[in-house]
């Protein structure tokens, strides 16, 4: 057997490691009180589920808070969530005037690093969200795609196909949170070359409820009648090109010439402004 680990197995062992030395650091299990506790500014969940708290909740009233929440001191009195607001939101529910935690010494970037990687462990995040905080630990905590695949135990192209996600339009991000569509027609559409027909497809996804698959199919048809457009373009002689800059220096603007491989073309100018609109047609009119 081979003695190279994988990389889901380096992912375990670095969380083990982490709870290793995290239990070095702590100080034991403390009782706070629930008004000293600041909310995590480095949080990336933005959604809490208020039945799913509300569930939580009464789980808390009759068990207890089983795993304790971690935080950090950062007054004589004061300090600040870095993981478990969810356990700690429903606590409060619960009516709980104080909750066990862990006390830890971290910095910003610690926190940071920390609440990102607890959160994408240990809790329902949207796909966005997770995107968000993978790239987060990649921009803010200056981690490569390799070591934040060991960081949290997935795989690269796990990690790379979440980041894809972030590409979409707004529009489409949002639809993919509030699940009006899955993560497979998300994926389906990173496919496609511009916003506008991606926004097309998305509507059409609302409207006719299509499958993943029947997606994919529209992506990959539109993809053969681009790459068949794009092949009947014939490309521009010397002639030409010399006609395309003389008409550029002439006119000057910005000069396109487009010429298929049966002899039908068009040559288009461009402007950039009003002003420059109206120089344009004063030239090609001789006035």
């Amino acid at each position: 057997m081979s003695t190279k680990k994988s990389v889901l197995g380096r992912g375990l062992e670095a969380l083990i490691e982490d709870a290793n030395t995290q239990r070095n650091e702590f100080s034991g299990v403390n009782k706070i009180s629930v008004v000293v506790i600041e909310n995590n500014p480095f949080q990336p969940r933005t959604n809490f589920n208020e039945d799913s708290l509300n569930e939580l909740a009464e789980s808390i009233k009759a068990l207890g808070i089983i795993q304790p929440i971690t935080v950090r001191k950062i007054d004589d009195n004061k300090y600040q969530m870095i993981s478990g607001e969810r356990r700690l939101r429903a606590a409060k529910i619960a009516g709980l005037k104080d909750v066990p935690a862990f006390i830890r010494d971290a910095d910003d970037n610690g926190m940071l690093e920390m609440a990102l990687v607890e959160n994408i462990q240990r809790e329902d995040l949207d796909p966005i969200e997770i995107a968000i905080s993978y790239n987060r630990l990649i921009e803010e905590c200056e981690l490569t795609q390799e070591e934040l695949s060991e960081r949290v135990g997935k795989q690269r192209t796990t990690i790379t196909n979440f980041l894809r996600l972030l590409k979409l339009p707004p529009e489409i991000q949002l639809g993919l949170r509030q699940q009006k569509i899955s993560v497979g027609h998300a994926r389906a559409l990173i496919n496609v070359d511009d916003a506008e027909t991606q926004i097309m497809i998305y509507h059409q996804i609302l409207r006719y409820d299509f499958s993943v698959r029947k997606v994919e199919d529209i992506v990959r048809e539109l993809s053969i009648a681009n790459n068949e457009h794009i092949s009947k373009r014939a490309k521009l002689t010397s002639e030409l090109k010399q006609l395309r800059d003389k008409l550029i220096k002439q006119y000057n603007c910005k000069i396109d010439i487009k010429k298929s491989s049966d002899g039908k073309g068009k040559i288009i100018l461009s402007v950039k402004s009003e002003d420059d609109f109206n120089n344009l047609i004063n030239k090609l009119f001789n006035k």
